[in-house]
């Protein structure tokens, strides 16, 4: 291929992209809250135990309660700029993937022509490929991302927060001997003020009022380890892609092309793989990267990577690592096998129309 072509890769992931995006931004907000929700071990007769999933409202419940108290606008908080994340994100990330692939393949052709090897490019060259191109795209829109985490998450910050208040207002309440109306309007006050979501640019102001210009690279370090996940999705991917054309052509069914279906499937079993692979490090991500004021506690604060993952353990327990998986799942899943049906589509559109316009070009000239 050439770099036409990466190009063309680069513009269909970006549209493919925007269009999975869009489908299933409300689960991936539900999905961020869900990770970001600080709840400390209680403790019973000395005993710590972890709070039970089962008193948590599940996925769909929390979607009605989003539209009720925030309205359709809270589900969809951060979609701007998240859909300029989306489309840098995939254009990039295809780009480069699609230039390193051309190389791996002509090193691949070139070690065959002097005997070594089939032609084929190997998993582990497909990793490489994918790992390269993910990290060019994490360095370069970490930021977009930072900024969408916040507005996914900013009124769940802002309900902890006063909760918090309430808490404090009420063992002020107990230690001064304000108890009855006075109390109950005071409390009545706090109740009345909501949280609403806010803009991109009052989100990128409190980043860089809390932590400088430095703080729209958080979670930078679990964001670059998470970078085997699409290198985990798209050995699958390709692999699999390669395995069928094979089967396919053994069959003597080598002129059919793979089907739209066919993609979405593949792109569904490469998204699922990839994900449960690596999920805690995106609950460690997002939490880095939500505002830290949630929870009210040192306890549930974090100043690192490191830091997070010890306290995750120590004050929540392993399953935190997990909150949300299942949402996350279904999001992925299918905001992946969107892309890529999309995504091959629109290639082959660009693939026929380039053969269509070299056609008429050439009877011009003629």
């Amino acid at each position: 291929m050439s770099k036409s072509d990466a190009v063309a890769n680069g513009l269909a992931g970006a549209g493919g992209g925007i269009i999975a995006q869009i489908i299933t931004y409300p689960l991936q907000t539900v999905n961020t809250r869900q990770q970001t929700e600080r709840l400390a071990k209680k403790k019973i007769n000395n005993q710590q135990l972890v709070d039970s999933p089962a008193k948590r409202p599940g996925t769909l419940l929390q979607i009605v309660q989003v539209i009720k108290t925030e309205g359709w606008g809270g589900l969809y908080s951060g979609l701007k700029p998240s859909l300029l994340g989306t489309a840098a994100s995939q254009g990039i990330y295809y780009y480069f993937y699609q230039v390193f692939k051309n190389r791996a393949e002509a090193i691949a052709a070139a070690r065959k022509a002097k005997g070594r090897g089939d032609g084929s490019v190997g998993m582990f060259s497909w990793l490489v490929v994918a790992a390269i191109a993910g990290s060019l795209n994490v360095l370069f829109t970490i930021p977009i991302w930072v900024l969408v985490t916040r507005m996914q998450t900013h009124t769940q910050a802002e309900r902890k927060i006063m909760e918090g208040k309430k808490e404090a207002l009420s063992r002020e309440a107990s230690e001064s001997g304000l108890t009855g109306s006075a109390l109950q309007d005071k409390l009545d006050e706090l109740d009345s003020i909501k949280p609403h979501p806010y803009g991109t640019l009052h989100a990128a102001s409190e980043v860089y009022n809390e932590a400088g210009i430095t703080g729209f690279w958080k979670g930078i370090i679990p964001t670059l380890i998470m970078v085997c996940n699409p290198s985990i999705q798209f050995m699958i991917y390709e692999t699999s892609l390669k395995h069928l054309r094979e089967k396919r052509y053994a069959s003597k069914q080598g002129h059919k092309n793979v089907s739209a279906l066919e993609v979405f499937l593949l792109g569904a079993l490469a998204k699922l793989g990839a994900t449960v692979t690596t999920y805690p490090l995106l609950v460690v991500k997002s939490r880095l990267q939500a505002k830290q004021e949630i929870g009210g506690s040192n306890s549930l604060r974090y100043s690192g990577t490191l830091d997070a993952i010890i306290k995750m353990i120590r004050y929540e327990g392993l399953s935190s690592f997990y909150k949300g998986m299942g949402t996350k799942i279904v999001q992925s899943v299918f905001a992946a096998s969107v892309l890529f049906m999309i995504k091959e589509e629109l290639v082959k559109a660009y693939i026929l129309l380039a053969d269509k316009s070299k056609k008429v070009i050439l009877k011009l000239r003629n």
